[in-house]
């Protein structure tokens, strides 16, 4: 860490929801700037008008940057400069930048950095074939990089419009330190002149990027691994202004359970998806949080305590693999923390939270939630059991409960008849032990055929809970259906 107080940010271009990759992207920014006591900026990158345009007209007109900001509040990544914010350094929006980027061109043409390029997109694919066939690398071949005043002055009297292109030098090196990948370095003769500004006068995203975080001085910025290759032409573009270039870190890739990239069309989750799916926030920033990054202690943490814990030395080259098994896992250990009436909110604030107030009484509410907190994951879940335990009559049993009440047989079921309607059934245990004397079952054998016809499941649920939500008319009901299945 430097001396200089700690800027980190997170710039998503609003042309979509935010999906695991960014949301880590955007964790880990926040986690640095935190760990530092520093500053964590949200910056939106809205420069491409039509894809912005296209995204929320298949959106149904919805605000894909509110979307964003809503996402990143619900994970608790708030940030300190940014759109509804304000700051020293603004604006924001990339859209209402453009007085300072026009500034930056002006400057690189003034020194001889930056040219007009006329080339028409089929001149340069033309051109890159030709590289290809050779056995080089494409790059652009510099037609326009040698144009006289009068040369440009005649072809914009023509009417052609051109792109800016960055004047990369021949020779040299540029070198820097990656805070994940150690030392980078990138011939610059290889790298060509490249546009910074298209013929529609749009920037191009790594420039209007990179002259953002210099001017914002950002200090340090964490992003994905296919922007390394963006990284040198950024550091040549500030050095050619005399601005100053943040430390650069670049995550490894995300990857599916199958070890394929991470993607929507692989059916990758959103954050939306997973908040309308009922996960936990606290779960999903613990998954996220270890997703190429290792801790030391892996229990479940607040963002103050992984800020403790995050170092940019920690986090792995390799391709993290994003399982939704894990995140269940988090998910569970959310549930486990949560007090019954705050576990009975989640879920009926929940989408199927109607379903669940319908079915599970008001009386019951709390004895439910603390019954099933170790049985569910997602709310859906929930109501799964609900559904179980209140339904009159009471859904069918799978097939392995089914099994489990006909090896019981009739006579256990007879037996638990007789003994739930005396005083022992008052409680599960005295029931239990009752039942118990009366067929000669103890164990397993006692407790899943019981299960079973109370349920219909072969797991679930403490049976002492199940007997107090559903009352013993409930249970007198379901061991009487029980006894006609093993007789039909």
């Amino acid at each position: 860490m430097t001396a200089q107080p700690v800027r980190t940010r997170f710039a998503p271009s609003p042309t979509g929801a935010l999906h695991p990759g960014n949301v880590r992207t955007a964790l880990f920014n926040a986690l640095l700037a935190r760990r530092a006591g520093g500053v964590f900026v949200l910056r939106i990158e809205d420069t491409d008008a039509t894809r912005i345009e296209d995204t929320e007209a298949a959106r149904g007109g919805e605000d894909a940057e509110a979307g964003i900001e809503e996402d990143l509040r619900w994970l608790g990544l708030e940030w300190q400069e940014g759109p509804g914010t304000g700051g020293a350094f603004g604006p924001y929006r990339q859209s209402e930048r453009g007085a300072h980027y026009r500034e930056q061109y002006r400057r690189l043409e003034e020194a001889g950095r930056a040219y007009p390029c006329f080339c028409t997109p089929q001149e340069l694919e033309r051109a890159r074939a030709a590289q290809r066939q050779a056995g080089r690398a494409p790059r652009y071949p510099g037609t326009c990089a040698a144009l006289t005043p009068r040369e440009v002055r005649e072809r914009l009297e023509n009417g052609q419009r051109p792109a800016l292109r960055f004047r990369v030098p021949e020779d040299g090196v540029v070198a820097f330190d990656d805070l994940v990948r150690g030392a980078q370095r990138f011939a610059a003769g290889e790298i060509g002149d490249f546009v910074i500004r298209r013929a529609d006068g749009t920037p191009a995203f790594f420039f209007c990027n990179a002259v953002d975080d210099a001017l914002m001085e950002i200090t340090h910025v964490l992003r994905g691994e296919d922007h390394l290759s963006n990284t040198p032409r950024q550091i040549l573009i500030l050095e050619a202004l005399g601005l100053t270039a943040p430390r650069y870190g670049h995550l490894p890739l995300l990857v599916d359970a199958q070890g394929r990239p991470l993607s929507k069309r692989r059916g990758a989750p959103g954050v939306g998806g997973l908040r309308a799916a009922g996960y936990l926030p606290v779960a999903v920033v613990n998954h996220l949080a270890r997703l190429g990054h290792a801790y030391k202690d892996d229990a479940l943490l607040d963002l103050d305590v992984l800020a403790r814990g995050f170092d940019p030395a920690r986090i792995g080259r390799a391709p993290a693999r994003f399982e939704e098994a894990q995140l269940r896992r988090r998910q569970k250990e959310a549930l486990a923390r949560l007090p019954a009436d705050a576990l009975w909110d989640w879920m009926r604030r929940a989408q199927v939270g109607a379903a669940l107030e319908e079915r599970v009484p008001a009386s019951r509410t709390l004895a439910f939630a603390e019954a099933v907190r170790n049985n569910i994951e997602l709310p859906a879940d929930a109501l799964h059991w609900a559904q179980r335990l209140f339904a009159d009559p009471a859904p069918p049993a799978v097939a392995e409960a089914r099994a489990a009440i006909c090896a019981a047989g009739e006579s256990f079921f007879r037996a638990a008849l007789e003994v739930s309607d005396t005083s022992a059934a008052a409680e599960f245990a005295t029931f239990r032990e009752a039942l118990g004397r009366a067929c000669g079952a103890r164990g397993r054998a006692l407790l899943l055929p019981l299960r079973a016809a109370l349920t219909g499941e072969t797991h679930g649920p403490e049976l002492a809970r199940i007997w107090e939500l559903i009352g013993v008319d409930g249970v007198r009901r379901r061991l009487a259906a029980a006894l006609a299945l093993c007789t039909s």
